[in-house]
């Protein structure tokens, strides 16, 4: 009669029964078999699901005709090409009305509505440079002879946009601290982004402006 002990490993166990008499008679079980080959990786197990791949085409022909078959009927792709324009202009007016899941990257957080806010409620002369440089362009081309004086008038303009640029950076930058005295953004940072939204055309501005000219904020 034979016990295994723990530890020992035998291809089969055997297990031990007494009956009436007292005699011990030893049955063998028999060991499970392995299963013979290697694991199916993942890639050959997806691939069975989704079941067989088809051939590649053996002409440029096929190739359009497959193309064709994956694109769907000329109506569908209307409609598909519908739905996404919606989507589009949906995610765009919602972004332009200022919803924060919608905004840009460099638009979210209080801080940057603060900010918006603040260059909304100015009057700045940085809006007026577009327009401003865009007729002295188009009177320099139509009379050659005023370029020096456009060239001139344009210097002066750029140098009131950086010396407004730089007091709207420095208001800016003190009433976010005071507002937001926790926030990691640089003065830098803060004085660039209120400089940008300056100088563009106020309804051309976006998020929308939410505060009206002259506005206390």
């Amino acid at each position: 009669m034979k016990f295994l002990r723990r530890g020992e490993s035998d291809t089969t166990s055997d297990t031990s029964t007494v009956d009436a008499g007292g005699a011990a008679t030893v049955r063998e079980r028999p060991s499970t078999a392995g299963k013979g080959r290697p694991t199916p990786k993942r890639r050959e197990a997806e691939a069975r699901r989704r079941g067989p791949v088809a051939p590649a085409p053996l002409t440029s022909k096929e190739a359009r005709a497959r193309r064709k078959e994956l694109r769907g009927s000329r109506a569908d792709r209307k409609v598909d090409a519908a739905e996404r324009k919606a989507a589009t202009q949906d995610r765009r007016a919602r972004m332009l009305a200022g919803e924060e899941q919608y905004l840009l990257p460099r638009d979210k957080g209080p801080v940057k509505g603060y900010v918006r806010d603040i260059v909304d409620a100015r009057r700045n002369l940085l809006g007026l440079f577009m327009p401003l440089a865009l007729v002295l362009i188009l009177s320099m081309i139509l009379s050659p002879a005023l370029q020096a004086i456009v060239t001139l008038a344009m210097l002066v303009m750029m140098v009131f946009m950086i010396i407004e640029g730089v007091i709207l950076g420095r208001i800016v930058s003190k009433r976010v601290r005071e507002r937001f005295p926790d926030a990691t953004d640089s003065s830098f940072s803060l004085g660039w982004y209120s400089f940008v939204r300056a100088s563009q055309i106020r309804r051309m501005r976006a998020p929308k402006p939410r505060v009206s000219a002259g506005d206390s904020i």
